[in-house]
């Protein structure tokens, strides 16, 4: 277990007290997304219990990382055009800083 610990800390969830209100179009669009990625997660959970072929396996796994990196970039995306763009805008100045934090821990 130790060696999931680094990432179990470095990412452990923080809820904040402030929310988004999401378009039905953006909330649909990143729903489905994770519902992909959920079952790809199934198959490879499947696999293991099938005894599946290593290469095999990580070759899903891969395509998973993928697509949850594809998420990623969508809701970073949207975050930036909204959030800290509405933020900038309204003279909060931290808004910078905290993109900048969290661009920080998403390149680790």
């Amino acid at each position: 277990m130790a060696e999931n610990r680094c990432c179990d800390e470095e990412f452990e969830m923080h809820m904040s007290d402030r929310h988004k209100k999401r378009s039905e179009k953006e909330m649909k669009d990143l729903i489905n997304r994770l519902s992909r990625i959920e079952g790809q997660i199934r198959g490879i959970k499947g696999m293991i219990e099938k005894d599946a072929y290593c290469p095999d396996i990580l070759v899903q796994v891969a395509a998973t990382r993928c697509a949850l990196n594809s998420f990623t970039k969508v809701l970073l995306g949207n975050h930036i055009k909204s959030c800290v763009a509405t933020d900038i805008k309204n003279g909060d100045d931290e808004a910078v800083d905290e993109l900048v934090e969290l661009l920080q821990k998403l390149m680790k």
